[in-house]
């Protein structure tokens, strides 16, 4: 028997790279070939591979040791220190940080934290979002084809169209949490208004609902600037993080006041638990991530990279690009379309995906450290395919 018969699977047709290994913004096979990374891991290596800080980072933090007890136990150091230099980039309601494993727990606490507070026990989100696979999230993700097979699922959940300011009313007395992402992702990049934002956090406000702000992919750079909040002049409640946060390693994180996850701790204690979450290797990574990508100079150039790929997409088989920073939809005619635009692009070197909730558009998002002449010959390539179409 082959041993990936004994892996399980996500799909009957993944992308079948046999990775040898990964040096910059490139992925090297065990044939010899080479390709270009334009996923990042789906906007999770932003210092793109074998970043060395990390790698030096997470060695010393190996050597001193590895997982020691269930979070919140122990104290310790790294740990503290990069829950310390996060919330100094943030603002000060947001200066209490939970770690944990993924994006999708971390959405899943994000909504009991709000539970707990209101005493609620409804929750409005939107349509075409996405917020993770397990129950609770794919409860509040709005993707029926995705949930059709699970349910039943988390009862309250009212679902409206994102950016539409006539729809907020539907947040009352009743509603526990808005859950939303400032820049829905998996949707195919839809970038909403100031004015939206603004209105849906004052709604929020008059009826003392919580607002979440799901930054599991949109956080630490990809937009341009280190939180996709700072785009609308609007804070959110409860801000979760995960992808990117880990510097390749596996970390999430809530981040609320300390007030508000100080309920954890009591009716009940031990509100949510962890065994991995906080894992000290991670936290090593993370921090030595945190320290490179919240530099002005990385953060500074991110915008004029995007412009950079917008003005060099230019085949005519281009229906839209929607971009904020370093984070790309591009629009094309079909589902099957996109399907021949990623596998001709992985044939050339070159590696790009598709979106579960937008099939009809395919995904870039680069290591954020790129340099203008990748971006140059990648567009090159997309624009072959594109034209041989």
């Amino acid at each position: 028997m082959k041993r990936d018969n004994n892996l399980a699977k996500t799909t009957h047709f993944p992308m079948g790279i046999e990775v040898d290994y990964a040096d910059g913004i490139y992925i090297y096979d065990k044939q010899g070939n080479k390709y270009i990374d334009l996923i990042s891991g789906i906007a999770v290596s932003n210092l793109a591979h074998n970043n060395k800080d990390i790698i030096s980072a997470v060695k010393a933090q190996v050597d001193r040791y590895m997982h020691v007890m269930v979070y919140g136990e122990y104290k310790q150091d790294v740990q503290e220190e990069l829950v310390s230099l996060l919330c100094s980039f943030l603002p000060n309601k947001l200066n209490s940080v939970y770690l944990l494993n993924s994006g999708t727990e971390a959405n899943e606490v994000a909504l009991k934290l709000a539970k707990r507070i209101t005493g609620r026990t409804e929750i409005v989100s939107f349509n075409a979002s996405y917020h993770g696979s397990t129950h609770g999230s794919l409860s509040v993700s709005g993707n029926e084809y995705k949930k059709q097979a699970f349910r039943p699922l988390l009862p309250g959940i009212k679902f409206i169209d994102f950016n539409d300011i006539n729809l907020l009313d539907v947040i009352d007395n009743n509603t526990a949490c808005v859950i939303i992402e400032p820049i829905q992702g998996d949707a195919g990049i839809r970038i909403p208004s100031k004015e939206f934002m603004l209105a849906l956090r004052k709604r929020c406000d008059e009826t003392a609902t919580f607002l979440i702000f799901d930054e599991i992919q949109t956080a630490f750079g990809r937009t341009g600037k280190l939180f996709a909040f700072e785009h609308f002049d609007v804070v959110p409640d409860i801000l979760t993080i995960a992808k990117s946060f880990g510097g390749g390693l596996p970390l999430a994180g809530v981040v609320s006041s300390k007030e508000n996850l100080d309920k954890f701790t009591y009716n009940p204690e031990l509100g949510h638990i962890t065994t991995f979450g906080g894992n000290p290797v991670s936290c090593a990574s993370a921090l030595a991530h945190l320290k490179i990508v919240s530099d002005k100079k990385i953060l500074s150039k991110i915008e004029n990279k995007g412009k950079l790929f917008e003005k060099h997409l230019n085949s005519k088989n281009i229906i839209e690009i929607r971009r904020i920073g370093l984070f790309f939809a591009i629009q094309m005619q079909s589902k099957e379309i996109v399907s021949r635009v990623v596998q001709d692009c992985k044939q050339k070197g070159l590696l790009s995906f598709w979106f579960l909730s937008c099939p009809d558009s395919f995904r870039i998002a680069p290591p954020l450290i790129i340099n203008e002449e990748d971006i140059i010959k990648s567009c090159k390539i997309i624009n072959d395919v594109l034209d041989s179409l």
